[in-house]
């Protein structure tokens, strides 16, 4: 919906949304969609995926010659690569969209999923308004949450919101018909939304079982942030960043020239390749990095957290095992 209000013109002037690669494939395809431009922006893999002013600086430089850069769209927590950006960050990037006068998106639907030591959620309307009048009177924004992430939904019910700040009232009165033509999500995500933004409180009959649920909710996905982490880094070939937030892993693999070979004969990418292969030999289901974008020569899978620990200990060993015998087999 926002994308439809932004995106416009033709030939050189056409509307560019900046999106962070690796992404998650909606926005491509909703991009794609609109017949808007793509304008990616790389996140530094070598530093646990973190964002760099001057990545976003090339990016928009190098697309104006060729559309009209109008929105920038952030991940965060990251899907699917898990990183948390540090307040510093969301700041740089604040005065970035201020300064090329750029419609910012905040994905924030990981922001309760947080695990690493020393990383914290900063929300974008947050350190906006903190940041003064200069920036909170004049970035345009708009956030998004979801029941379906968290430690509510966990990728299940749906339902969502978003939030708008500093948006003309005209364009606002817009949006209100654009959404009004739509319709409602189902019945049990619309009241679990209700349960998101208002929770049970202190003093209430449900609140301490309320506390006990998310709390062990939010310290399983922790548990297994952190197994996920170091059990894909014992195995030679893979190399997994820490699972800093959300709910995946994005690492890294390196796949034997043999196999590249054999899966350019078949027309298939080497991580879908890969990826075919894992779940045709052991049941399991990955997504290939390529799906998501990524640097040129590099491979990738995503891999979710969600499974109960012990199914997620088996996996992550039946995981290791295949890469142990894809290696071998193709070296």
């Amino acid at each position: 919906t926002m994308l439809k209000l932004l995106v416009c013109g033709e030939g050189a002037m056409r509307a560019g949304v900046m999106i962070s690669i690796p992404q998650y494939p909606l926005y491509s395809a909703a991009l794609a969609e609109l017949s808007a431009v793509q304008i990616n922006y790389y996140l530094n893999e070598e530093k646990c995926w973190s964002l760099d002013i001057s990545e976003l600086q090339r990016a928009l430089d190098e697309a104006r010659l060729y559309c009209n850069p109008r929105a920038l769209c952030i991940i965060n927590p990251g899907n699917p690569t898990g990183q948390v950006q540090s307040r510093e960050c969301i700041e740089d990037v604040i005065r970035f969209a201020a300064k090329e006068r750029l419609f910012l998106m905040a994905d924030e639907v990981y922001q309760d999923n947080v695990y690493a030591e020393g990383c914290q959620f900063h929300s974008f309307k947050k350190v906006l308004f903190e940041m003064g009048p200069e920036y909170s009177e004049t970035v345009e924004l708009a956030s998004f949450h979801s029941t379906s992430k968290c430690y509510m939904g966990e990728c299940g019910f749906r339902g969502g919101y978003m939030e708008i700040i500093n948006m003309d009232e005209d364009v606002k009165a817009q949006l209100t018909k654009l959404l009004s033509v739509r319709l409602c999500p189902p019945v049990p995500g619309q009241a679990l939304m209700d349960l998101v933004v208002n929770p049970p409180q202190p003093g209430e009959p449900s609140y301490e079982h309320f506390i006990k649920e998310r709390t062990a909710t939010l310290s399983a996905l922790a548990e297994k942030a952190k197994l996920t982490e170091q059990v894909l880094n014992t195995v030679e070939g893979i190399r997994c960043n820490p699972v800093q937030g959300a709910m995946y892993s994005f690492p890294c693999i390196t796949i034997p020239k043999r196999a590249i070979q054999e899966a350019k004969e078949l027309g298939q990418q080497p991580d879908m390749f890969y990826c075919m292969k894992m779940l045709e030999e052991t049941g399991i289901c990955l997504v290939p990095g390529s799906g998501f974008g990524q640097k040129e020569g590099t491979y990738h899978f995503r891999m979710t957290i969600l499974p109960p620990t012990d199914k997620l200990k088996i996996l992550l060993n039946n995981v290791k095992a295949f890469h142990q015998s894809f290696t071998q087999q193709y070296s």
